[in-house]
């Protein structure tokens, strides 16, 4: 497997900071929340001391991620709500697995 080029790697990059601001502007949209884009940070724990969620809200979070940015949900990816990182990381790895998962389905 080769290694990524410089420009892979920026395009990468670059992808992951657009779906980090529509996941943050998700939230506050969704969420009601008084915050600016810019003042969550991505490594901002979600609930608790962070941006405070609760529940309820995590519930919300899940319901936005499967609509507004087409990534199903279960009960067990329920550890990928620590922060915005983490749902990043959980999205990009169910994007990344959907290939498989339907050229499997021969099986």
């Amino acid at each position: 497997m080769n290694a990524p080029t410089i420009s892979e790697a920026r395009q990468v990059a670059q992808k992951r900071r657009e779906l980090s601001e529509r996941l943050r502007r998700v939230l506050i949209d969704r969420l009601l929340l008084q915050l600016g884009i810019d003042e969550i940070a991505d490594d901002s724990p979600l609930f608790g001391a962070g941006l405070g969620l609760d529940s309820v809200d995590a519930l919300e979070v899940a319901i936005a991620v499967e609509t507004e940015l087409g990534v199903s949900i279960t009960d067990e990816d329920v550890h990928a709500f620590r922060s915005i990182n983490t749902v990043l990381d959980f999205i990009e790895a169910r994007t990344r697995e959907t290939p498989p998962q339907e050229a499997g389905d021969a099986a």
